[in-house]
């Protein structure tokens, strides 16, 4: 009877469990659709936001389920929060509003690396090696100041007033500044001047807003000190604005000649860009441009277009990848999202976007894979396919599916490297020594008539290489005589470099760390090719 009654119990369950399968399939076959797919949405977010266990802020929820979508679509379509966008603009609109000042946190207390020339420091008189102790009667020495605090204490709207002390090297008592806020400029083109006679050097850090007019200015500079042939240096640019690139690409085409166009899903988004009559500037002479894996979007445009066409070579190392078009939406509450509406092509044909088919992690490991692999050591190890074969206007060979491949590789530079040299870098030490030793040397600005004057003639002896190794074993870098014997040259370099730029700014910086910059040594060398590609292939193709 027990078993009997057992027996029964089992067949009521499974029949019971064979009827609520049947219903349970048949809503699953059938379920009840959405007339808007933001319904279901919103009965989700709902539900979350009354029943979770502890309160949400409805504000964080939605960022978090816009980052979640945009993340699903592609690496370069993102969300941008409010603060972070205030930060974005400043760096693209190619201005922010404050004192003026180039700063370092040197021995927890804020210096004044330079006033910025033009601005509001300068004009009250805050000199470099100035250490800022008090902020609107509040003291900042010694209290762990970071750069995030010095931008809130000294940044503000153009018009208003702070007040600060600083001690002065050499004046015993603090002196008081009272600093009216002004707009202060940004510049994306670091800096040029003229390698010799006839070779002259631009540097773009990025294409924002302004950088059009301001590589302008620096070309009609150059072009008064004897300009006949150019290295733009485009390394560890990461683009910008698309209308830059266009702009710059402009200035060395003849018009008429496709800059880029692009391709998209919806029809304002398939444009084609061409060189116009009314921008020139340097359609005539030898041209090199400098670009590595750090080079990317608007960097890739501008050298496409001058490969393709023949009209300079380009010099270093395999270009990041990105041949993606985006467009920014500002949201209400300041904050933006970027998508992607499509995709970029150089005038022979080539999409440079490496594939992102995979995890955006994926994605973003590429590069350091490069360096696994070697590639950034050995060309032969670029992995194009054949397929991705295009030719330039005059019949060279160039490749798409992953950035720009140069015409001239130059290998990453790891002759000089060591840990020692590795850990002066990470600790900051030259910049710190190059601050203490311009304190103690100021006689060293009067001692050149500018920086070019310094580049050549100042002189880094055993002494002053003594007194770097033991600053750094003061700040922790204990000295390694294999390693410095290894990387003196570097070490010697680097020292004068910074020494340099305290007292002439970027005009004693570069000339002096090009020295051992193999790169650009490599642009000098084939300037000559270059010429040569100009007259044979670009002249040949109007």
């Amino acid at each position: 009877m027990r078993s009997l009654k057992y027996s029964l119990i089992a067949t009521l369950l499974l029949t019971a469990g064979v009827i609520v399968g049947f219903q349970l399939r048949e809503t699953i076959d059938a379920p009840p659709q959405y007339a808007n797919p933001m319904e279901k949405f919103k009965e989700v977010f709902d539900f979350v936001i009354y029943n979770y266990f502890k309160p949400i802020e409805k504000s964080d929820l939605v960022d978090k389920a816009i980052i979640g979508m945009l993340n699903e679509l592609d690496p370069h379509s993102f969300y941008i929060p409010a603060k972070e966008m205030k930060e974005i603009q400043i760096q693209m609109q190619g201005s922010f509003e404050g004192i003026g000042i180039e700063f370092a946190i040197v021995d927890d207390t804020l210096l004044v690396v330079a006033p910025l020339s033009g601005g509001p420091s300068e004009a009250v008189g805050l000199k470099a090696g100035d250490r800022i102790v008090e902020v609107d009667g509040k003291n900042i020495a010694g209290i762990g100041i970071t750069n995030n605090d010095v931008f809130k204490l000294l940044r503000g709207p153009k018009g208003t007033k702070v007040t600060i002390k600083v001690k002065r090297p050499g004046v015993k008592e603090l002196l008081e500044f009272t600093i009216i806020r002004d707009k202060i400029p940004v510049y994306s083109v670091d800096y040029s001047y003229m390698i010799n006679d006839s070779i002259g050097y631009i540097k773009i850090t990025r294409f924002a807003e302004t950088t059009f007019r301001e590589f302008m200015q620096h070309l009609r500079k150059l072009k008064t000190q004897g300009l006949k042939h150019l290295i733009l240096d485009l390394r560890s640019n990461p683009g910008g604005y698309l209308r830059m690139a266009e702009q710059i690409s402009d200035v060395f085409l003849s018009e008429g000649k496709m800059i880029v166009y692009t391709k998209g899903r919806i029809p304002e988004s398939n444009q084609e860009y061409f060189a116009t009559p009314f921008i020139s500037g340097f359609e005539h002479g030898g041209l090199v441009i400098l670009i590595d894996e750090g080079s990317a979007s608007a960097s890739e445009i501008v050298s496409g277009a001058v490969q393709d066409w023949d009209r300079g070579l380009i010099v270093g190392r395999r270009s990041f990848g990105k041949g993606l078009v985006q467009h920014q939406k500002i949201l209400r509450d300041g904050s933006a999202i970027r998508i992607v509406i499509a995709r970029y092509y150089t005038p022979s044909g080539r999409c440079i976007q490496k594939p992102f088919d995979k995890s955006t992690k994926a994605y973003e490991r590429e590069i350091w894979e490069r360096f696994q692999r070697g590639e950034v050591y050995d060309s032969s190890k670029i992995q194009i396919p054949d397929s991705l074969k295009f030719k330039t206007k005059g019949g060279r060979i160039v490749y798409g599916g992953g950035g720009i491949i140069p015409d001239v590789f130059v290998p990453r530079d790891t002759s000089g490297t060591s840990p020692y040299l590795t850990k002066l870098f990470v600790k900051g030490i030259f910049r710190e020594f190059a601050i203490k030793y311009a304190e103690r040397h100021p006689e060293i600005k009067n001692q050149y008539q500018n920086g070019f004057k310094f580049a050549k003639q100042f002189q880094v002896d055993d002494k002053l290489l003594k007194e770097l190794t033991a600053f750094a074993e003061k700040k922790g870098v204990q000295f390694n005589k294999k390693d410095f014997e290894h990387s003196k040259k570097y070490i010697a370099i680097n020292a004068k470099a910074m020494i340099g730029r305290q007292f002439f700014r970027e005009e004693g910086f570069y000339p002096v760390i090009h020295q051992i910059d193999n790169e650009l040594q490599k642009a000098i060398e084939v300037m000559p090719k270059a010429i040569d590609l100009y007259h044979q292939y670009y002249l040949q193709h109007p």
